[in-house]
């Protein structure tokens, strides 16, 4: 049976977080990292996705599809319907942050050049809505928590994975139900850097997108009740991308 979903968000340390957690001997991934049944595949039918995590090896299981935090709510009520005692996991990086790394990705997908388009393709990328939702993450919570418990939904920073990625570690094998004394030897620091061409955003586009998510940020602070200042903070350097790198 399933048992957790890592939920998102989309470019916020999800395949890192896999990576860690598949090493956990009590967890285990039958279906992979990201299924998708949710957002792509439903056709395939419920039971297809069942059969997928029917595995006798007396572990967790679970996947991990950044999609799914902007499932809709009727989608949300469907999947508390089957699965009501179901565990989620949901890492929230910097917007700013967030929508210049899959602004990159998308332009690069389509056989661009991450330093050599003109900002205003950024700009394009950051307006256009599958960002402007990704980034909105007070909305995506409430969709969650009006459906499942508060309880069942782990709120993660993705600055600790960096600041301390083993109590980051602990704290999800906690809700999960896994031991979190059994962390992974030789917990890496920071987030993996993808192969790919990498630049820091430059000060004109970060202001664009500081001005954008401005708001979204307090008001996710106050719902929260968290400091999320250093989100606000201009030109602020991004610590879980190593030395001169970005993470994608």
């Amino acid at each position: 049976m399933l048992h957790f979903l890592g939920i998102g968000a989309q470019k916020a340390g999800t395949t890192w977080l896999w990576e860690m957690l598949r090493q956990h001997p009590g967890i285990s991934f039958p279906g992979g990292k990201e299924v998708h049944f949710w957002d792509k595949h439903r056709h395939r039918g419920i039971e297809w996705y069942r059969r997928l995590f029917d595995v006798p090896d007396g572990r967790l299981h679970g996947e991990i599809t950044p999609a799914y935090a902007v499932l809709p709510h009727a989608d949300i009520v469907e999947i508390h319907r089957m699965m009501p005692e179901l565990r989620l996991i949901i890492t929230l990086r910097n917007p700013v942050e967030r929508a210049w790394s899959a602004a990159k990705m998308e332009i690069a997908r389509a056989g661009g050049s991450v330093h050599e388009v003109p900002d205003e393709r950024y700009l394009r990328e950051f307006h256009a809505p599958a960002s402007l939702v990704r980034g909105d993450y007070e909305a995506c919570i409430r969709r969650w928590r009006s459906v499942f418990p508060p309880e069942q939904l782990l709120v993660m920073r993705f600055e600790r994975i960096a600041a301390d990625p083993a109590s980051f570690l602990g704290r999800c094998f906690e809700h999960l139900g896994a031991d979190a004394t059994l962390l992974p030897r030789g917990v890496p620091v920071g987030v993996p850097v993808l192969a790919g061409p990498s630049r820091p955003i430059p000060p004109s586009l970060r202001a664009a997108l500081h001005d954008l998510y401005f708001d979204r940020i307090r008001g996710l602070a106050d719902y929260l009740g968290e400091d999320l200042s250093e989100w606000l903070e201009d030109g602020q350097a991004h610590p879980a991308g190593g030395s001169g790198g970005q993470p994608w």
